[in-house]
């Protein structure tokens, strides 16, 4: 059966089972077989052509997955530009060939530590790549994501797992991919969809796999990262599993400006009802604004704080989670936390069909005698604020931490809170400085990654960097020049960046290619 097939059965809401996933990863070999020599300009018309085709498609796409996610159309309409313009970015990322590493080393007799022989490395596209969509991001991290998009930058082909909150969309996405890499003369195959439980575990499964990237909840992602190293072959999974992404707030920060803080406090962790995996969970503030009330926290206090977060809320819309499951799962997070000695209600919320938000609190004392009590992802519009006695705790306190996608600081440019920087540095993979974490921009110098439980690899799912995941380094020992691959050529016919007996060489007609398909963004 043929991957097209494939497609339409699931069109037709019959789940892909292994005699269809097996069929689809076939013909994906195949196709990175035809396809892995393409030079970088044909790749990258490849991934226009997608772009194109979506944005084409856009209106249709737009209205499926309002249907099946209950987010507005601007939020989807956002979402689906982002998707187009990343599909553009690793287009002209390509086009510049960073991503080969091409490293020569001339034969050397007098090399220092010896005659050293003719070596040339490269990186070349590991095959296969196995990608299962997000629930929360029916765009930017599913079908033609992050994920898909960086393995065909890459020169991989993809067979990509439906995400069931949104089969539908998903369907429809994936047939107009293929309808564009077929106009555009790719090889047939190069992408495929599947779907159902019993072809995901086959995916993870496929000795033709050499990858799979997966971003969904930690419990899901785990239990595919075990099964990937089971594999009488283990192969890598590249895994983005959420996080806490707590916020620090230093003592003059809060007393300059309390009220901004909370008001942005409030927007980010409702934003997209809570829904986003950089999502702010925690938010550790003084427990005090004065001497009077720096040991401990004045009744006062707490209705200041309540108060001010109270207003921020005020004036939010809720509106419904992506999925029953979700909501039940949001639910059930935000009562088990409540729960817990040394929690308690700071700004109630409730668990209607459109939930209004929740506010929690507790104490620097309560974690450090429970440290899960920071530990508990609660999807959805809720978040746990933090008191502290002194700064001098905070430190120890995200000491306490697991990895995460992001942590911030809230500090006056005067604070010293260079070991609380580093301490961050070392549990996340970004931190910012008196921003909020939501909002993943995709550019060049982006990470979208951390410490496990965060993700399951040092690499980054955004960004241009995301390509190297879906790479290896091959060298090439004495080789005839004619049998060389292009970028290891003294001629470079690609004109890619070459590392030549140690000094860098980069092609102007390169870096001018790339600005110009940058133009088209």
């Amino acid at each position: 059966m043929s991957a097209e097939t494939a497609v339409r059965k699931s069109a037709a809401g019959a789940a892909a089972g292994t005699d269809q996933l097996n069929a689809a990863v076939e013909a994906a070999q195949a196709a990175f077989e035809q396809g892995r020599t393409a030079d970088p300009a044909t790749r990258a018309a490849w991934l226009e052509a997608i772009a194109a085709g979506l944005e084409q498609d856009s209106a249709a796409l737009v209205e499926i997955a309002g249907r099946e996610t209950h987010l507005g159309a601007p939020r989807l309409e956002g979402e689906l530009k982002r998707t187009v313009f990343q599909l553009r970015l690793f287009a002209a990322e390509i086009l510049q060939g960073e991503h080969f590493d091409a490293t020569i080393d001339h034969a050397d007799p007098s090399w220092g530590m010896g005659p050293r022989p003719d070596l040339r490395r490269y990186n070349v596209p590991l095959g296969v790549v196995g990608v299962f969509g997000a629930s929360n991001f029916p765009f930017a991290f599913s079908v033609m994501g992050g994920d898909s998009a960086s393995a065909l930058a890459a020169g991989c082909a993809v067979v990509h797992k439906a995400h069931d909150g949104h089969r539908e969309l998903a369907v429809r996405t994936a047939q107009t991919v293929t309808a564009a890499l077929d106009a555009a003369g790719a090889p047939s195959g190069l992408f495929a969809l599947v779907t159902g439980r019993q072809a995901a575990e086959a995916l993870v499964d496929h000795p033709l796999v050499k990858a799979i990237g997966f971003t969904g909840s930690t419990a899901g992602g785990r239990a595919l990262l075990n099964r990937a190293a089971a594999r009488p072959e283990p192969i890598p999974f590249f895994g983005e599993l959420g996080g806490i992404n707590a916020v620090f707030v230093t003592r003059n920060a809060w007393t300059a400006r309390r009220e901004e803080i909370l008001a942005g406090y409030a927007g980010s962790f409702t934003l997209g009802m809570g829904q986003f995996c950089t999502k702010p969970g925690l938010l550790f503030v003084p427990a005090g604004t004065s001497a009077e009330t720096s040991e401990g926290t004045s009744a006062g206090e707490n209705a200041d704080v309540r108060g001010i977060l109270g207003a921020a809320l005020a004036h939010f819309t809720p509106a419904q989670l992506l999925s029953e499951r979700l909501h039940q799962g949001y639910t059930d997070a935000v009562r088990r936390l409540q729960d817990t000695t040394g929690v308690e209600l700071l700004v109630e919320g409730d668990f209607a069909a459109a939930p209004a938000p929740t506010v929690l609190h507790t104490t620097a004392d309560a974690v450090r005698k429970d440290p899960e009590i920071l530990r508990q992802e609660m999807f959805g519009p809720a978040s746990l604020v933090v008191e502290y006695g002194d700064e001098s705790e905070l430190a120890g306190l995200a000491g306490l931490l697991e990895g995460q996608l992001t942590t911030t600081l809230q500090a006056e440019e005067d604070d010293d809170v260079a070991g609380l920087a580093a301490r961050l540095t070392a549990i996340s993979g970004r931190v910012l400085w008196n921003g909020w974490p939501t909002g993943v921009t995709v550019s060049y110098a982006q990470h979208h990654g951390g410490p496990y439980p965060a993700t399951t690899s040092a690499t980054t799912s955004v960004g241009t960097a995301a390509i190297r995941r879906f790479l290896r380094p091959v060298a090439y020992q004495s080789f005839p020049a004619a049998r060389l691959p292009e970028p290891l050529r003294d001629g470079n016919p690609w004109n890619v960046p070459q590392r030549v007996d140690g000094v860098w060489h980069r092609p102007a007609s390169a870096r001018q290619d790339a600005n110009n398909q940058e133009g088209q963004l």
